[in-house]
């Protein structure tokens, strides 16, 4: 009995140790996740002051540790991906950003921090269309913030839907009506779509509500030159130098204009303006030479085209000038009866980059008075590849025609022609001119039906009659 007694108690005693040890052991785990909880907030505190001062690795650093405690931590990965985020907009640091967030995301679906956050980095790497999907989940659970409908329709206009911007941009303006970003956007909105007069008037109301806003005066001086409103675009351009005078574009802006009205003392004045104050700009020297050169080429005055060569010479002179300088400069000189100093300056424009289409024609001229016929055709083969709304195709594709004719390359003089859309005119020289190059190319059939159409337009005109002619001879 004894025995049975002092065993019971043994086994009290061990039970008691048992539960003792437990106690301690769980005891232990507690201080060990007080103390697991205490750093993992020092780190976020840390990370935080690090991203004040603008130490973006070292915050990275921080929220990776504080990570390394807590992996479940939404917020961690949040301000992690912000970090990232901070660190520029390349593709490796908001490739990063974007993983963190996504995980955030994951982890805490309802926060709208992250989905706004999630927003932004697919905006900087322009995918767009999943931008448009993280601003929409977060309007879902928010629609008060003018803010995140602005972002939305950013990301939708960037995803090329026009419609979803302006619904998104007039929701922002609801929520807040002194919202002038959003009715800028909402003006380039409605410019894309070609609806120009809501589009002037967002613009307007965009300045209205914040008169130093440089964007939307440029878009607005923009859209009155669209729409040949020269004194409302003068209006704006004056306004953008009151605000911008640091600029000689400004001012070349506004010369231009008055010559585009045909103000061309204006324009002068304008521009002796810009050259007394940016004595240096190669833009401004460009821009009063085609004044004087315009009018040089209207007037036939000597004066004129003496101011030409003199403000023209003055922009070539630059280290760098611009094609357009270049060309202004070539026909100046064409002008002045100085081909070969003309072509040199054209074929310095031809291969300058961005190249003006507008010297190619003219180099083309110059080139075939020096009979450079080969030089001559390929300026205007390029000028084809520059310029898509081209009012002279026809007449141009017919010069290429002529000139490949005259380098004795009948199949390229063929098809040239086809572009020149002679099988549609009632020229008959043009008609005829194509039937000789489609017999030298061996288009005997289609040489002998254009020709019909040639006699058909004109039969007494000497070029089909001598066409004709020859082809009989063969």
């Amino acid at each position: 009995m004894e025995i049975l007694l002092r065993s019971g108690r043994v086994k009290k005693l061990v039970a008691g140790i048992i539960v003792l040890g437990g106690l301690a052991a769980a005891g232990l785990l507690a201080v060990q996740a007080v103390e697991r909880d205490r750093e993992y907030r020092r780190l976020i505190v840390q990370g935080d002051e690090a991203l004040e001062r603008g130490q973006t690795f070292v915050a990275i650093e921080s929220f990776s540790e504080a990570i390394a405690l807590k992996r479940d931590s939404m917020l961690a990965y949040l301000k992690r991906g912000e970090a990232h985020q901070r660190r520029g907009d390349t593709p490796e640091t908001l490739t990063a950003a974007l993983r963190d967030l996504r995980t955030a995301a994951e982890l805490d679906p309802g926060a709208t921090r992250t989905l706004e956050k999630l927003g932004d980095v697919n905006t900087a790497l322009h995918r767009y269309g999943n931008a448009v999907e993280n601003y929409e989940a977060y309007i879902r659970l928010d629609d008060h913030s003018a803010a995140l409908f602005y972002k939305l329709a950013l990301a939708s206009r960037g995803d090329g839907r026009l419609t979803q911007a302006i619904a998104a941009l007039k929701q922002a303006i609801a929520l807040n009506s002194s919202f002038h970003e959003a009715y800028y956007v909402l003006g380039l909105c409605l410019k894309d779509r070609g609806e120009l007069t809501p589009a002037r008037v967002a613009f307007q109301r965009a300045i209205d509500l914040s008169p130093a806003f440089i964007v939307a005066r440029e878009e607005l001086a923009d859209l009155h030159r669209l729409e040949q409103r020269t004194r409302d675009e003068i209006e704006q351009l004056d306004a953008l130098y009151t605000l911008d005078p640091a600029k000689p574009e400004r001012l070349i802006a506004v010369g231009r204009a008055y010559l585009r009205a045909g103000n061309r003392d204006r324009a002068v004045i304008a521009l002796g303006r810009a050259a007394e104050s940016f004595k240096d700009h190669p833009g401004v020297y460009a821009a009063l030479g085609r004044v004087w050169l315009d009018a040089a080429e209207e007037r036939q005055d000597p004066s004129d085209l003496r101011k030409a060569l003199e403000a023209l010479g003055v922009a070539v002179a630059q280290p760098t000038p611009t094609s357009e300088a270049l060309g202004l400069y070539g026909r100046a000189l064409t002008l002045a009866g100085r081909y070969d100093e003309a072509e040199a300056m054209f074929r310095q424009a031809s291969q300058r980059f961005p190249t003006d289409p507008e010297a190619l024609p003219h180099f083309a001229t110059v080139a075939q008075r020096l009979g450079h016929l080969d030089d001559a055709r390929q300026a205007l083969v390029k000028y084809s590849v520059l310029v898509d709304a081209d009012r002279d195709e026809a007449s141009h594709a017919a010069r290429i025609a002529d000139l490949s004719m005259q380098l004795d390359d009948a199949a390229a003089a063929v098809a040239w022609y086809r572009r020149s859309d002679a099988l549609r005119t009632s020229d008959a020289s043009l008609l005829a001119r194509m039937a000789d190059a489609q017999w030298r190319a061996g288009e005997t059939e289609d040489a002998l039906a254009t020709l019909q159409r040639a006699i058909e337009k004109d039969k007494n005109h000497p070029l089909v009659r001598a066409v004709a002619r020859r082809l009989q001879a063969r």
